[in-house]
C-alpha cells in the first residue's frame, strides 16, 4: 500500500536529487582529486586505442566500460576544478593569477573534449590544464 502511494506520489511530485561541495564553505579544497580523475581519463583514452575495434561481446563490454569511466571521470575533474573555481578562489587570488578565470575555461572546454572524443593529446593537455590550476591554488595557501 505504502509502496503504492508512494510511486503514484513519485508521479506527481517527482524529487530530483541534488549534488553540491557543501556550501558553507567548509574550507576543504583539493585540486588533486580533479588530477587524479584526469588521469583515470588518460589511462582509459590508452585501453580504448590498444583495444581498437572490438570484435567480441566481451571486448564490446570492456570498451562500453572505458568509455564510461572516462566521460564520468572527465566529468568529476570538471566538477571538481568547478567548485574550487567558484567557492574556494577569491579576487586576491584573481589578482595574483589574473588568467585564472581563462585556464579554467579552457580546462573545462578540454573535459568536454576528452567526453565526447578518444583524443590522447587532449587527456594529455586536459592533465596539464588541471595541474596548472592546481599550482594556482597551491600557490595561494603560502
Amino acid at each position: 500500500m505504502f509502496r503504492t502511494i508512494s510511486r503514484i506520489t513519485d508521479r506527481i511530485l517527482p524529487i530530483g536529487i541534488a549534488d553540491a561541495h557543501c556550501d558553507i564553505p567548509c574550507g576543504i579544497y583539493d585540486p588533486r582529486d580533479a588530477i587524479q580523475a584526469a588521469q583515470t581519463v588518460i589511462r582509459m583514452t590508452e585501453l580504448i586505442e590498444e583495444m581498437g575495434a572490438p570484435s567480441s561481446v566481451a571486448e564490446h563490454n570492456s570498451f562500453a566500460r572505458y568509455v564510461a569511466a572516462k566521460e564520468e571521470h572527465a566529468t568529476k575533474a570538471k566538477d571538481d576544478i568547478l567548485v574550487i573555481w567558484t567557492d574556494y578562489f577569491k579576487p586576491e587570488h584573481l589578482a595574483a593569477n589574473p588568467d585564472l578565470h581563462t585556464k579554467v575555461w579552457e580546462a573545462c572546454k578540454l573535459g568536454s573534449h576528452v567526453k565526447q572524443h578518444v583524443d590522447m593529446a587532449k587527456a594529455v593537455e586536459f592533465k596539464a590544464a588541471l595541474e596548472e590550476i592546481g599550482q594556482a591554488f597551491t600557490d595561494s595557501k603560502k
